[in-house]
């Protein structure tokens, strides 16, 4: 799990940043510490107009990477991720 999105309105999201990015992020107009999941350096975005497509693509490509790099290889293979 890389992102997660509420399906009903108001629509929100999170997604995991680094440790940098999420004291900068938990901090701006739109933003906030995700429930549950702050302790993992993840942000709640509550105003998704604060972010432009290309910012939210990266942030969500990151997010994966980070995501990504804590798996075991062995399991990354398994899961045909290698």
């Amino acid at each position: 799990m890389f992102c997660v999105t509420s399906l009903e309105p108001p629509h929100t999201f999170s997604f995991k940043v680094t440790d940098e990015e999420f004291d900068e992020l938990a901090e701006s107009e739109g933003f906030q510490p995700a429930p549950y999941l702050a302790r993992a350096k993840w942000v709640l975005v509550t105003d998704s107009s604060r972010l432009s497509k290309k910012d939210l693509k990266n942030y969500l490509q990151q997010s994966y990477e980070l995501i990504k790099s804590k798996i075991p290889k062995k399991q990354l293979k398994e899961m045909g991720l290698l």
